[in-house]
Protein backbone atom coordinates (compact mmCIF):
# COMPACT_ATOMS: atom_id res chain seq x y z
CA UNK A 1 0.00 0.00 0.00
CA UNK A 2 1.35 3.41 -1.01
CA UNK A 3 -0.23 6.70 0.03
CA UNK A 4 -0.05 9.62 -2.37
CA UNK A 5 1.28 12.05 0.23
CA UNK A 6 4.20 9.73 1.02
CA UNK A 7 5.01 9.12 -2.65
CA UNK A 8 5.04 12.84 -3.43
CA UNK A 9 7.22 13.62 -0.43
CA UNK A 10 9.72 10.99 -1.58
CA UNK A 11 9.76 12.36 -5.13
CA UNK A 12 9.83 16.09 -4.38
CA UNK A 13 11.40 16.24 -0.94
CA UNK A 14 8.45 18.08 0.62
CA UNK A 15 4.68 18.07 0.79
CA UNK A 16 2.97 18.86 -2.51
CA UNK A 17 -0.39 20.61 -2.41
CA UNK A 18 -3.28 20.43 -4.85
CA UNK A 19 -4.77 23.50 -6.55
CA UNK A 20 -8.38 22.99 -7.68
CA UNK A 21 -8.74 24.81 -11.00
CA UNK A 22 -11.29 25.20 -13.76
CA UNK A 23 -10.67 24.91 -17.50
CA UNK A 24 -14.07 26.34 -18.39
CA UNK A 25 -15.09 23.11 -20.11
CA UNK A 26 -18.56 21.64 -19.77
CA UNK A 27 -19.58 17.98 -20.20
CA UNK A 28 -21.36 16.06 -23.00
CA UNK A 29 -23.68 14.75 -20.30
CA UNK A 30 -24.74 18.32 -19.50
CA UNK A 31 -24.81 20.25 -22.77
CA UNK A 32 -27.30 17.97 -24.53
CA UNK A 33 -24.82 15.88 -26.51
CA UNK A 34 -25.58 12.89 -24.28
CA UNK A 35 -28.00 14.45 -21.82
CA UNK A 36 -28.62 17.32 -19.43
CA UNK A 37 -27.76 17.66 -15.76
CA UNK A 38 -24.86 15.22 -15.74
CA UNK A 39 -24.80 11.99 -13.75
CA UNK A 40 -27.66 11.83 -11.26
CA UNK A 41 -25.26 12.41 -8.33
CA UNK A 42 -23.54 15.37 -10.01
CA UNK A 43 -24.13 18.85 -8.61
CA UNK A 44 -24.28 22.06 -10.59
CA UNK A 45 -20.55 22.56 -9.95
CA UNK A 46 -19.70 19.03 -11.05
CA UNK A 47 -16.90 17.40 -9.09
CA UNK A 48 -15.31 20.81 -8.64
CA UNK A 49 -17.57 22.46 -6.10
CA UNK A 50 -14.42 23.68 -4.35
CA UNK A 51 -12.63 24.82 -7.52
CA UNK A 52 -11.97 28.43 -8.37
CA UNK A 53 -14.38 30.28 -10.64
CA UNK A 54 -13.41 30.31 -14.31
CA UNK A 55 -10.92 33.16 -14.67
CA UNK A 56 -7.50 33.64 -16.31
CA UNK A 57 -5.48 30.63 -15.20
CA UNK A 58 -2.77 32.77 -13.61
CA UNK A 59 -5.42 34.41 -11.41
CA UNK A 60 -6.95 31.05 -10.49
CA UNK A 61 -3.59 29.64 -9.48
CA UNK A 62 -2.61 32.62 -7.35
CA UNK A 63 -6.00 32.67 -5.64
CA UNK A 64 -5.81 28.93 -4.89
CA UNK A 65 -2.25 29.29 -3.60
CA UNK A 66 -3.21 32.15 -1.32
CA UNK A 67 -5.89 30.01 0.34
CA UNK A 68 -3.39 27.21 0.96
CA UNK A 69 -0.72 29.59 2.24
CA UNK A 70 -3.00 30.82 4.98
CA UNK A 71 -2.21 27.47 6.62
CA UNK A 72 1.21 26.49 5.29
CA UNK A 73 4.25 27.79 3.45
CA UNK A 74 3.60 25.60 0.41
CA UNK A 75 6.02 25.80 -2.52
CA UNK A 76 5.10 22.94 -4.87
CA UNK A 77 1.70 22.23 -6.35
CA UNK A 78 -0.41 19.89 -8.44
CA UNK A 79 -2.55 21.84 -10.92
CA UNK A 80 -5.81 19.88 -10.77
CA UNK A 81 -8.42 20.67 -13.41
CA UNK A 82 -11.34 19.07 -11.65
CA UNK A 83 -14.71 20.47 -12.70
CA UNK A 84 -16.63 18.66 -15.42
CA UNK A 85 -14.76 17.22 -18.44
CA UNK A 86 -11.43 18.88 -19.07
CA UNK A 87 -10.71 17.35 -22.47
CA UNK A 88 -14.13 18.34 -23.82
CA UNK A 89 -13.24 21.55 -25.58
CA UNK A 90 -11.24 23.21 -28.34
CA UNK A 91 -7.88 21.50 -28.49
CA UNK A 92 -5.94 24.69 -29.32
CA UNK A 93 -7.48 26.47 -26.33
CA UNK A 94 -6.72 23.55 -24.02
CA UNK A 95 -3.18 23.14 -25.36
CA UNK A 96 -2.46 26.79 -24.56
CA UNK A 97 -4.13 26.58 -21.14
CA UNK A 98 -2.31 23.44 -20.04
CA UNK A 99 1.02 24.51 -21.54
CA UNK A 100 0.96 27.79 -19.63
CA UNK A 101 0.03 25.92 -16.46
CA UNK A 102 2.65 23.21 -16.67
CA UNK A 103 5.37 25.72 -17.55
CA UNK A 104 5.14 27.34 -14.11
CA UNK A 105 8.02 26.59 -11.76
CA UNK A 106 5.66 26.06 -8.82
CA UNK A 107 3.55 23.46 -10.68
CA UNK A 108 5.18 20.01 -10.57
CA UNK A 109 2.26 17.90 -11.85
CA UNK A 110 -0.68 18.55 -14.19
CA UNK A 111 -3.79 16.54 -13.25
CA UNK A 112 -6.78 16.51 -15.60
CA UNK A 113 -10.20 15.12 -14.73
CA UNK A 114 -12.17 13.84 -17.69
CA UNK A 115 -14.45 11.16 -19.15
CA UNK A 116 -13.23 8.22 -21.24
CA UNK A 117 -15.60 9.16 -24.07
CA UNK A 118 -13.92 12.57 -24.47
CA UNK A 119 -10.40 11.54 -25.41
CA UNK A 120 -9.92 11.78 -29.19
CA UNK A 121 -6.51 10.74 -30.48
CA UNK A 122 -5.32 14.30 -31.07
CA UNK A 123 -6.17 15.18 -27.47
CA UNK A 124 -4.24 12.20 -26.16
CA UNK A 125 -1.27 13.15 -28.36
CA UNK A 126 -1.33 16.68 -26.96
CA UNK A 127 -1.41 15.39 -23.37
CA UNK A 128 1.40 12.98 -24.18
CA UNK A 129 3.52 15.91 -25.42
CA UNK A 130 2.90 17.77 -22.16
CA UNK A 131 3.86 14.64 -20.25
CA UNK A 132 7.36 15.00 -21.70
CA UNK A 133 7.68 18.35 -19.90
CA UNK A 134 6.30 17.31 -16.49
CA UNK A 135 4.10 14.45 -15.24
CA UNK A 136 0.53 14.52 -16.51
CA UNK A 137 -2.14 12.55 -14.67
CA UNK A 138 -5.44 11.70 -16.34
CA UNK A 139 -8.20 11.17 -13.80
CA UNK A 140 -11.05 9.02 -15.15
CA UNK A 141 -14.37 8.88 -13.34
CA UNK A 142 -15.28 5.24 -13.79
CA UNK A 143 -17.33 5.18 -10.53
CA UNK A 144 -18.48 1.57 -11.12
CA UNK A 145 -17.55 -1.35 -13.36
CA UNK A 146 -21.21 -2.36 -13.65
CA UNK A 147 -23.07 -1.12 -16.74
CA UNK A 148 -26.46 -1.59 -15.07
CA UNK A 149 -25.50 0.81 -12.28
CA UNK A 150 -23.94 3.19 -14.82
CA UNK A 151 -27.23 3.36 -16.71
CA UNK A 152 -29.14 3.92 -13.48
CA UNK A 153 -27.01 6.97 -12.60
CA UNK A 154 -26.90 8.19 -16.24
CA UNK A 155 -23.13 7.94 -16.57
CA UNK A 156 -23.51 8.00 -20.33
CA UNK A 157 -20.99 5.38 -21.46
CA UNK A 158 -20.46 1.64 -21.16
CA UNK A 159 -17.50 -0.14 -19.61
CA UNK A 160 -16.02 -0.97 -23.02
CA UNK A 161 -15.60 2.78 -23.66
CA UNK A 162 -13.53 3.07 -20.50
CA UNK A 163 -11.45 0.07 -21.54
CA UNK A 164 -10.70 1.54 -24.97
CA UNK A 165 -9.72 4.93 -23.54
CA UNK A 166 -7.65 3.33 -20.80
CA UNK A 167 -5.67 1.32 -23.34
CA UNK A 168 -5.00 4.43 -25.45
CA UNK A 169 -3.91 6.51 -22.44
CA UNK A 170 -1.60 3.90 -20.97
CA UNK A 171 -0.23 3.15 -24.42
CA UNK A 172 0.68 6.83 -24.71
CA UNK A 173 2.62 6.64 -21.44
CA UNK A 174 0.16 8.71 -19.42
CA UNK A 175 -0.54 8.03 -15.74
CA UNK A 176 -4.18 7.12 -15.17
CA UNK A 177 -5.96 7.66 -11.85
CA UNK A 178 -9.35 5.91 -11.63
CA UNK A 179 -12.22 7.11 -9.46
CA UNK A 180 -14.67 4.70 -7.81
CA UNK A 181 -17.76 5.68 -5.82
CA UNK A 182 -19.07 3.33 -3.15
CA UNK A 183 -22.73 3.25 -2.19
CA UNK A 184 -24.33 3.83 -5.58
CA UNK A 185 -28.01 2.83 -5.61
CA UNK A 186 -28.60 -0.86 -6.22
CA UNK A 187 -25.05 -1.99 -5.42
CA UNK A 188 -24.23 -4.23 -2.47
CA UNK A 189 -20.82 -4.85 -0.92
CA UNK A 190 -19.90 -7.57 -3.41
CA UNK A 191 -20.81 -5.31 -6.36
CA UNK A 192 -18.50 -2.61 -5.04
CA UNK A 193 -15.66 -5.02 -4.36
CA UNK A 194 -16.03 -6.48 -7.85
CA UNK A 195 -15.37 -2.98 -9.27
CA UNK A 196 -12.19 -2.93 -7.17
CA UNK A 197 -11.22 -6.37 -8.44
CA UNK A 198 -11.85 -5.22 -11.99
CA UNK A 199 -9.19 -2.52 -11.59
CA UNK A 200 -6.81 -4.88 -9.81
CA UNK A 201 -7.09 -7.43 -12.61
CA UNK A 202 -6.47 -5.10 -15.55
CA UNK A 203 -3.45 -6.29 -17.53
CA UNK A 204 -1.84 -2.96 -16.60
CA UNK A 205 -3.44 -1.74 -13.35
CA UNK A 206 -3.86 2.03 -12.96
CA UNK A 207 -1.11 4.00 -11.26
CA UNK A 208 -3.55 5.37 -8.72
CA UNK A 209 -7.09 5.15 -7.42
CA UNK A 210 -9.50 7.46 -5.65
CA UNK A 211 -12.15 5.84 -3.47
CA UNK A 212 -15.03 7.73 -1.98
CA UNK A 213 -18.45 7.36 -0.43
CA UNK A 214 -21.43 8.51 -2.46
CA UNK A 215 -22.51 12.01 -1.48
CA UNK A 216 -26.17 12.80 -2.01
CA UNK A 217 -26.44 16.51 -2.70
CA UNK A 218 -29.32 18.97 -2.80
CA UNK A 219 -30.32 20.03 -6.28
CA UNK A 220 -29.19 16.83 -7.98
CA UNK A 221 -31.51 14.26 -9.55
CA UNK A 222 -30.33 11.70 -7.00
CA UNK A 223 -30.94 14.21 -4.23
CA UNK A 224 -34.53 14.64 -5.33
CA UNK A 225 -34.97 10.86 -5.54
CA UNK A 226 -33.53 10.47 -2.05
CA UNK A 227 -35.77 13.14 -0.56
CA UNK A 228 -38.84 11.46 -2.09
CA UNK A 229 -37.83 7.92 -1.16
CA UNK A 230 -34.68 7.61 1.00
CA UNK A 231 -32.61 4.50 0.42
CA UNK A 232 -30.26 2.83 2.88
CA UNK A 233 -26.67 4.03 2.97
CA UNK A 234 -23.57 2.63 4.62
CA UNK A 235 -22.56 3.81 8.05
CA UNK A 236 -18.96 4.74 8.84
CA UNK A 237 -18.09 1.30 10.20
CA UNK A 238 -19.30 -0.49 7.08
CA UNK A 239 -17.57 2.01 4.82
CA UNK A 240 -14.29 1.63 6.71
CA UNK A 241 -14.50 -2.15 6.38
CA UNK A 242 -15.09 -1.75 2.64
CA UNK A 243 -12.13 0.58 2.18
CA UNK A 244 -9.82 -1.73 4.11
CA UNK A 245 -10.95 -4.73 2.08
CA UNK A 246 -10.47 -2.76 -1.15
CA UNK A 247 -6.91 -1.84 -0.24
CA UNK A 248 -6.21 -5.49 0.55
CA UNK A 249 -7.38 -6.41 -2.99
CA UNK A 250 -5.57 -3.67 -4.92
CA UNK A 251 -1.97 -4.18 -6.11
CA UNK A 252 0.58 -3.20 -3.47
CA UNK A 253 2.39 -0.75 -5.77
CA UNK A 254 -0.78 1.14 -6.70
CA UNK A 255 -0.96 4.63 -5.15
CA UNK A 256 -3.97 5.42 -2.98
CA UNK A 257 -4.92 9.02 -3.75
CA UNK A 258 -8.07 9.22 -1.65
CA UNK A 259 -10.22 7.10 0.65
CA UNK A 260 -12.92 9.67 1.37
CA UNK A 261 -14.26 12.81 -0.26
CA UNK A 262 -15.53 16.25 0.64
CA UNK A 263 -19.21 17.00 0.13
CA UNK A 264 -20.15 20.70 0.30
CA UNK A 265 -21.70 21.16 3.74
CA UNK A 266 -24.41 23.46 2.39
CA UNK A 267 -25.53 20.82 -0.14
CA UNK A 268 -25.02 17.49 1.63
CA UNK A 269 -28.17 15.50 2.36
CA UNK A 270 -26.49 12.20 3.24
CA UNK A 271 -24.48 10.57 4.70
CA UNK A 272 -23.87 13.29 7.26
CA UNK A 273 -21.09 11.33 8.99
CA UNK A 274 -18.83 12.22 6.04
CA UNK A 275 -18.73 15.82 7.25
CA UNK A 276 -16.33 14.98 10.09
CA UNK A 277 -13.37 14.15 7.87
CA UNK A 278 -10.91 13.75 10.75
CA UNK A 279 -13.07 11.09 12.42
CA UNK A 280 -13.67 9.37 9.07
CA UNK A 281 -9.96 9.19 8.23
CA UNK A 282 -8.96 8.03 11.71
CA UNK A 283 -11.58 5.27 11.61
CA UNK A 284 -10.48 4.13 8.15
CA UNK A 285 -6.79 4.08 9.08
CA UNK A 286 -7.47 2.07 12.23
CA UNK A 287 -9.37 -0.49 10.17
CA UNK A 288 -6.58 -0.68 7.59
CA UNK A 289 -4.00 -1.18 10.36
CA UNK A 290 -6.09 -4.04 11.79
CA UNK A 291 -6.18 -5.81 8.44
CA UNK A 292 -2.45 -5.35 7.89
CA UNK A 293 -1.71 -6.78 11.34
CA UNK A 294 -3.98 -9.76 10.64
CA UNK A 295 -2.18 -10.45 7.35
CA UNK A 296 1.22 -10.31 9.01
CA UNK A 297 0.09 -12.82 11.63
CA UNK A 298 -1.03 -15.35 9.02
Amino acid sequence: MRWLSDVLKEQYGEKVYKLSLSSGCTCPNRDGTLGYGGCTFCSEGGSGDFAAETAPIENQIEEAKSRIRKKTDAKKFIAYFQSFTNTYGDIDYLRDLYTRTIARDDVVILSIGTRPDCLPREMVDMLSDLNKIKPVWIELGLQTAHDETARRVHRGYELKVFEEAYEILTGAGLSVIVHLIFGLPGEDKEDMLSSVRYLAELSLPPEGVKLQMLHILKGTQMGREYEEQPFEMMDLSSYSDLIAESIRILPKNLVIHRVTGDGPRRLLLAPLWTLDKKVVLNTIHRKIDQILIQEEER
